[in-house]
């Protein structure tokens, strides 16, 4: 294993508390990024296990410059936690649906909370456009998605139609690239 460092991790050992200092820019709405950030995020993405002194190895950054740096990345919410990815198949999940719900204005508020009580709904976005609510529901098999969107989220007061798309297939995204 080389110690050669790279011209950017010697410039990002010297700027880091700089950019930790001056926090990010008037009107920005999240912190400002370098490459080193979006380096260790992507190393993080793939392996969130992965030990700080590998990751400032990947890098070519000290171990100090990396410590700061997910110190930093977590205190400002860039990084809100660490988790296991689970194969929803493998999982006893084997039917996942994404559902677009229309609303009327007046409930939307509370529909969020409601909709997290429901069993089986993964992720629940409020979004602009021809439905007001976008779901992403995963469940053991149809008959589950069917009582979940007739039964449980068709009886929701506010709730006006829904839309239901089932996913044949998913493929792995990334963030950060």
């Amino acid at each position: 294993m080389s110690n050669k460092r790279s011209p950017i991790a010697d410039s990002a050992d010297q700027t880091s508390s700089a950019t930790a200092a001056a926090g990010s820019l008037p009107g920005r709405t999240v912190p400002a990024l370098d490459d080193v950030d979006r380096a260790m995020l992507a190393e993080l993405s793939t392996d969130g296990r992965l030990a700080v002194r590998a990751l400032a190895e990947r890098l070519h950054i000290s171990r100090t410059n990396a410590y700061a740096r997910l110190e930093r990345l977590m205190t400002e919410g860039v990084i809100t936690g660490f988790g296991a990815r689970i194969d929803p198949r493998r999982a006893g999940l084997g039917t996942s649906a994404y559902i677009m719900v229309t609303v009327e204005q007046t409930s939307w508020r509370t529909m969020a909370t409601d909709l997290h009580e429901i069993p089986y709904v993964d992720h629940v976005a409020l979004v602009g456009g021809d439905f007001d609510i976008l779901l992403l529901v995963r469940t053991p098999d149809n008959t589950t998605l069917r009582d979940v969107v007739l039964e449980r989220l068709q009886a929701l007061e506010g709730v006006r139609s829904t839309r239901t798309w089932l996913i044949f297939e998913e493929l792995p995204g990334s963030v950060l690239g």
